[in-house]
């Protein structure tokens, strides 16, 4: 079998270890790991998960078609499963995110617009609400664009009832054209 050098794996060691220590010292330096840092690890090992492993691909073939992916020999209940556990826990930890910052928990902070935010967010980012498109980076950007037009609207002082009105107006934009493209490479063949 096939093996690399004994030299090139204690050099990559060595990389990798002066690599952690520099972590962990400019981590020292900000008295622990920022939040900010922490939801970012954790979006690249989603999107590594889903672009790059077995486990990724079958959640996009069951996202595309449920029983092409059943005939593929994809364990559709399985993964299904998995795949809610996934966004249960993740659900989770977003209302722990959201109690420390609010403190309290209530039902009410989940209400609002928080909802009325996310589903344009992940729909600006490329998901389809179809199914089988849309990575986690995508929506991170698209969240990123709501959240700068919510910010911008704060800072504007506009009403709320105004605020709702063009989140919806961005969100109704969002769905229309997935709509669209959707219709258009079925159209191609390509769908």
């Amino acid at each position: 079998m096939p093996c690399r050098p004994i030299r090139e794996i204690w050099v990559r060691t060595g990389v990798l270890a002066l690599i952690n220590f520099v972590a962990a010292w400019v981590l020292k330096r900000f008295l622990g790991l920022p939040l900010a840092l922490l939801i970012l690890l954790v979006v690249a090992g989603l999107d590594y998960v889903l672009r790059r492993t077995p486990y990724g691909r079958k959640i996009y073939a069951i996202g595309g078609g449920v029983e092409a992916a059943r005939q593929a020999g994809v364990g559709v209940r399985r993964i299904r499963l998995s795949v809610l556990v996934v966004s249960a826990t993740m659900a989770a930890i977003g209302g722990l995110f959201l109690a420390s910052r609010t403190n309290l928990v209530t039902a009410s902070p989940g209400s609002g617009t928080l909802l009325l935010n996310a589903i344009p967010a992940a729909l600006i980012g490329g998901t389809s609400l179809f199914g089988g498109r849309g990575n986690t980076r995508s929506a991170l950007l698209g969240m990123l664009v709501i959240q700068s037009i919510a910010s911008g609207m704060a800072l504007t002082d506009t009403p709320v009832a105004v605020q709702f009105v063009i989140t919806g107006g961005v969100l109704l934009a969002a769905v229309a054209i997935d709509s669209l493209a959707r219709r258009s490479q079925q159209a191609h063949g390509r769908a």
